[in-house]
């Protein structure tokens, strides 16, 4: 009898993967960076709006904001 339902659970997980692999996929949202920092003025370097699509602050203006938000850098071996 576990064959029988081993079996059947089997078929459900291949025709649900099937039915979602099919299904269509919106298109991704990416969001135009900024070239110029909206805190600052410097430029944005391109490695970085490639890296944060959307981003509308350099590197070290948005360290800057998470410092105020209160957000801590992680490491290996815990918070900084």
């Amino acid at each position: 009898m576990g064959d029988i339902l081993d079996r059947a659970s089997e078929l459900e997980e291949f025709h649900l993967q099937a039915a979602l692999a099919s299904r269509p996929r919106p298109a991704p949202a990416y969001s135009i960076s900024a070239t110029i920092c909206d805190d600052c003025g410097s430029e944005i370097p391109p490695a970085r709006r490639l890296a944060v699509p959307g981003c509308d602050c350099c590197v070290e203006c948005q360290q800057r904001r998470e410092v105020r938000r209160g957000y801590r850098l992680q490491t290996k071996s815990g918070a900084v």
